[in-house]
């Protein structure tokens, strides 16, 4: 539905998935989070109706005083929304202007050495955005690109959170924001989660190429090219990224990043 109309899919009210926590099947991390939402009972926003106060626009790049208006406060980019295409991740990864940069550092590990390996690799990951922000990086894109036999990937919202909070811990968040490339994010829970827990913008690339797959064994419709069924995707999840924001009465995506406005069931 998302590649074809545009529109997130619609699910049942009694929907008997089990919790990620009591299920026998192997889960996503995302799967442990709930989202909370404003429990009164007149809607604290609503997305399509108050479109005009809503707002995707997000900006990436070093937050410089707010108390102060200066030039060096313009050297940010301005995205119309935070899912971003292939090309587009490409253009924010070879940004090269003065005050402003980018570095890709790899979110993966070595399942060889099981839990311990994974907990190496995040400690080295903040340790290397960490240096990065030393050298003058104002963007940290972290990815999963590289799987192989050797190499697992870590899951994508403990990367991008335990960064943002090493980052808080080192009072140097404020010096860049973070770009999540990931394949494990495809649903509208997933890119709010990665966006709650501190991303910037997310690149599903994933979920692109499978896009690309569908319209070349004509699964989609004939007149659904995919080019187009991409662009439906992208405007289907940032609908529903609002839609989700909006039912905890936030009308911005900056205001929803890094709100953290979750509660995980199964996980301390």
């Amino acid at each position: 539905p998302m590649a074809t109309n545009g529109l997130e899919p619609i699910g049942s009210m009694g929907s008997d998935t089990p919790l990620a926590c009591l299920s026998e099947k192997p889960v996503l991390l995302f799967n442990y989070f709930k989202q909370l939402f404003a429990q009164v009972t007149n809607p604290p926003l609503d997305a399509i109706r108050e479109e005009l106060v809503t707002s995707l626009y997000t900006y990436l790049g070093r937050q410089h005083n707010l108390l102060e208006e200066t030039p060096r406060q313009c050297r940010i980019l301005k995205l119309k929304q935070p899912i971003l295409s292939n090309s587009d991740l490409e253009k924010v990864r070879n940004v090269s202007l003065p005050g402003m940069s980018s570095v890709t550092l790899p979110m993966l590990y070595d399942p060889s050495y099981g839990a311990k390996g994974m907990e190496d690799a995040l400690e080295a990951l903040c340790q290397s955005a960490s240096k990065a922000i030393d050298g003058g990086a104002t963007i940290i894109i972290i990815s999963d690109r590289g799987i192989d036999r050797d190499n697992a990937t870590i899951p994508s919202l403990l990367a991008c959170s335990a960064l943002h909070h090493h980052l808080i811990r080192q009072g140097t968040r404020t010096l860049c924001d973070i770009v999540v490339e990931t394949g494990e994010a495809r649903e509208a829970h997933h890119f709010c989660l990665l966006i709650g827990y501190g991303a910037g913008a997310v690149n599903p690339y994933l979920a692109f190429e499978t896009i690309d797959s569908l319209a070349r064994e004509g699964i989609l419709p004939t007149e659904v090219t995919a080019e187009h069924a991409r662009k439906n995707y992208v405007k289907a999840a940032n609908k529903a990224i609002l839609k989700v924001a909006s039912k905890m009465g936030i009308s911005t995506v900056q205001s929803y990043r890094g709100a953290q406005i979750f509660e995980a069931i199964g996980l301390s």
